[in-house]
């Protein structure tokens, strides 16, 4: 999709917001392997949206928005980093630039991770689903939903251990089948 088509003075708002929503996750993953929390993801991540929008219109083929955005992102991560470069260690520029690279070329495996993942937990009856959800959301302890769903804690937990090795057995088995 050729962006220059439809240049105007001001960025094609809807499409900018329906790029960014469809690249979220991707970005958000890759901001993930560059900063230590989830705050830090967070905070890098709105100012990635701002400075996008504000350099949407030098975006020319809406197919590279992933792409560009996680090249913004890799240079929001060095400026969030020297902000914070008092506050802690830091790694130098030089490795947080391999590590971005890493990055973006792992960026479409994890990709295909969460998209057999999700695949996998579709596959999973509806109440077993629910509660790898409930239990990944951390909304409430283990003790507690062990209780409201009649189970000790134990029994939680081998429960959980069994679900964990058959979703992972699933998205080993469905990213063979997809092959390189």
């Amino acid at each position: 999709m050729n962006l220059t088509e439809n240049h105007t003075e001001e960025p094609d708002r809807e499409l900018f917001v329906r790029l960014l929503m469809r690249h979220d996750r991707a970005i958000r993953a890759f901001l993930r392997s560059l900063l230590p929390t989830a705050t830090d993801v967070d905070e890098v991540m709105q100012e990635v949206s701002v400075v996008a929008w504000r350099k949407f219109d030098e975006l020319d083929d809406a197919d590279n928005f992933r792409r560009w955005a996680c090249i913004i992102a890799r240079y929001e991560v060095l400026m969030h980093r020297r902000k914070k470069a008092r506050d802690r260690f830091v790694l130098g520029e030089e490795i947080e630039q391999l590590i971005a690279e890493e990055g973006l070329e792992e960026l479409s495996v994890r990709e295909q991770q969460l998209a057999a993942l999700e695949g996998c937990l579709d596959k999973l009856p509806a109440e077993r689903r629910q509660l790898v959800m409930r239990i990944y959301a951390a909304e409430d302890p283990m003790k507690t939903i062990a209780g409201q769903i009649g189970k000790t804690p134990a029994a939680l937990y081998k429960l959980v251990n069994r679900l964990r090795r058959e979703l992972l057995q699933c998205v080993e088995r469905t990213l063979a089948e997809a092959g390189p």
